[in-house]
């Protein structure tokens, strides 16, 4: 016991000095180089700087305006790959919004209007009741008719448009992947560091090369957006088929099934529901991406919030962000039901009688065609009937501005003086050199040598791209912003699983958290706290909060009905029965959460570069501003750097913790 404790006061050292130095550093630092007149303690040395910017600026070039393939060009290349993608979305525009068309510019002719508003409608309602019942038809219905009613029908199916493209090539691209994953294991070890760099590198970063290699528009958006969506379904794949039951693939081998014929006939249909999981998540990252794809040429909902951010109309930006959300309720519960579908066995007699709900929308469609030909309101939904939010929300934020400005002011410069700026002059003066060591040092006491050394490798690639500065800015307010998220979030989450009643209101608050879209925090965080590092902690603390919640939730609710009974019968109570049991087994899973708190932090700030911040993601929105692929690249490779060391480490805190508590 005495060894044990001996051990526990050692490491406890070893932090706190490492802690002590790291603190000394960042107060003296400036006055060591003064004094011993060596600017490299503060600027890695300009002449041993990688280049890598202006190199892969050079290679994106020539690729695009020189590389040869012998039967085709590179430029060939994309333009077929932006063929392929264009004609199914044109063909959705137009089925949907735009109408058919003969002809080009003032000669054309519509040949066939779009489908009317009343025959969409119809149609989201048949597929919610196929999906599970009249109940959820009607929340999908409902939801399609707000779409019409608060006049963003035109704008929310240019975007269903596009999810419709992007989630079928998001989905089976991950399908595919992650079953040749599943097949061999090389191919998985060579995916897993490419996925967490996709999960990792911000969105802006891969925005320019695609904006380089495919131009403006709507099919370079959609790239963009399979690429960001893509990956947690080639994860859930492999998950998903690595957990069928070995009997199931026994009782196939038995039967002499060939590979082929093991994966389409054994495998997939017996991981759908998991996969369906997948398909939700890719639904989900499609339309979080569709405002940020805006900036690229996607139109529709994600650039009415743009458009409204730009010009600071808060009634506008968030009308076009609820929209977001409506829709996001709408898939997202059709996909969930989807998932939990079972098979049902197929009717009998004729095909009405087969097809019920394809009958009737069939039938919807015709007759809103027919009638839409001399009654316009029944293609088009008036703009006499709509109704708009806008202005109510403007004036709500003005009220709010006139009577609490001075109470919201004491609070900026409260934390501000209190909390911000001492913990940004703490990051801002780490020397490089101590940063990549003490980094290194971190990541080797948690998560093992080797992990230590790529820590350090990863920092000093940072600081050797110029940019240590701006990540310590980054790591200051990622630092600020998940300790503020996890503070709020894990007593919300413990309240959440010990109240019911509390927790279906604190969890439907973190469903409608987590589908708006992450522009849509900054317009009334810009409105009422301007621009500058406040505003964006704050704006990332309301985007990161959900995982906080969720995962302390989840980890008191699991923690084993037995060890409950146990601290009953040795006395405990209620908050006895908390502290002692319920929160240090439910560390593990609170570990989760602040693992995905970072990662949703880092993520969203990269976004908060619109309100005037001065780290990583200013970089790579400038970066993306002046189409300079190289400088987004390096930039945004150096978020993710920081990502994954992050992420690293937690997750090796997490198996620490489950390993103590034998779990």
């Amino acid at each position: 016991m005495q060894g044990l404790r001996r051990h526990i006061t050692r490491r406890r050292l070893v932090w706190l000095g490492l802690f002590g130095v790291t603190w000394a550093l960042s107060q003296y630092s400036f006055q060591i180089y003064k004094a011993l007149d060596a600017r490299w303690i503060i600027r890695f040395p300009s002449r041993f700087q990688l280049n890598l910017d202006s190199a892969i600026s050079g290679f994106l070039d020539w690729l695009v305006n020189t590389a040869n393939f012998w039967l085709f060009t590179f430029r060939d290349l994309t333009r077929a790959i932006a063929w392929v993608i264009e004609l199914p979305y044109q063909f959705l525009r137009n089925l949907l919004i735009e109408g058919f068309q003969s002809g080009l510019g003032q000669e054309a002719v519509q040949i066939a209007p779009s489908l009317s508003w009343i025959a969409v409608i119809a149609l989201a309602v048949a597929i919610g009741h196929y999906a599970r019942d009249w109940g959820l038809a009607a929340l999908v219905g409902a939801c399609f008719l707000y779409l019409a009613v608060f006049g963003q029908w035109h704008s929310a199916m240019i975007t269903l448009a596009s999810v419709l493209v992007a989630v079928p090539i998001g989905a089976a691209g991950g399908l595919a992947l992650g079953i040749l994953a599943y097949r061999s294991a090389w191919v998985e070890r060579l995916l897993r560091p490419v996925l967490d760099l996709m999960q990792t590198v911000p969105v802006f970063a891969y925005l320019v090369p695609i904006l380089i290699l495919f131009g403006f528009g709507p099919v370079a958006a959609l790239v963009a957006t399979v690429i960001y969506a893509m990956p947690p379904m080639i994860r859930v794949t492999i998950m998903a088929l690595k957990g069928v039951p070995e009997e199931l693939l026994e009782a196939g081998r038995m039967m002499g099934a060939t590979p082929r014929q093991m994966t389409w006939k054994v495998l997939v249909p017996a991981a759908t529901p998991m996969l369906m999981v997948g398909v939700n998540q890719v639904i989900m990252l499609t339309l979080n991406m569709v405002i940020i794809a805006s900036m690229i040429g996607a139109g529709g909902l994600g650039f009415d919030v743009l458009a409204s951010l730009r010009k600071l109309d808060i009634g506008g930006g968030i009308e076009a962000g609820l929209a977001i959300v409506v829709m996001a309720i709408a898939l997202d519960r059709a996909s969930q039901a989807f998932a939990e579908r079972r098979m049902t066995h197929r009717r009998h007699g004729s095909v009405l009688q087969r097809h019920p709900r394809s009958a009737i929308v069939l039938g919807v469609i015709v007759a809103t065609f027919l009638l839409g030909q001399v009654i316009p309101a029944v293609q088009s939904y008036p703009d006499a009937w709509k109704i708009s939010t806008g202005p109510f929300w403007s004036d709500a934020m003005a009220w709010i501005n006139v009577n609490f400005f001075d109470t919201l002011e004491a609070i900026k410069t409260a934390l501000l003086k209190a909390v911000l700026l001492p913990v940004k002059k703490f990051f801002a003066g780490i020397p490089w050199l101590w940063g990549i060591l003490a980094a290194g040092v971190i990541a080797w006491r948690v998560a093992g040598w080797k992990m230590g050394i790529v820590a350090a490798l990863m920092m000093g690639f940072i600081a050797a791209s110029g940019l240590w500065g701006e990540a310590m800015v980054t790591l200051y307010l990622c630092g600020v912003s998940v300790f503020i998220a996890v503070l709020i979030g894990t007593p919300l989450g413990i309240w959440a699983a010990q109240r019911p009643g509390a927790g279906r209101i604190i969890l439907g608050l973190m469903d409608t958290l987590q589908t708006l879209p992450s522009f849509v925090y900054l317009i009334p965080v810009v409105m009422l706290f301007r621009v500058g590092d406040f505003s964006a902690m704050i704006a990332v603390v309301l985007y990161a909060l959900a995982p906080a919640v969720r995962y302390a939730a989840h980890g008191i609710r699991e923690v084993p009905p037995h060890l409950l009974e146990a601290g009953r019968m040795a006395g405990c109570t209620p908050r006895q029965l908390l502290w002692r049991v319920k929160l240090p087994l439910a560390v593990p899973q609170l570990l989760l959460g602040l693992n995905q708190t970072i990662m949703l932090a880092l993520s969203m700030l990269v976004i908060t570069a619109l309100v005037g911040t001065r780290d990583l993601g200013q970089e790579v929105y400038i970066a993306l501003t002046k189409a300079n692929a190289g400088q987004g690249i390096v930039a945004g490779l150096s978020v993710a750097f920081i990502a994954i060391i992050a992420d690293r480490i937690v997750h090796a805190l997490s198996d620490n913790q489950k390993r103590r508590l034998g779990l």
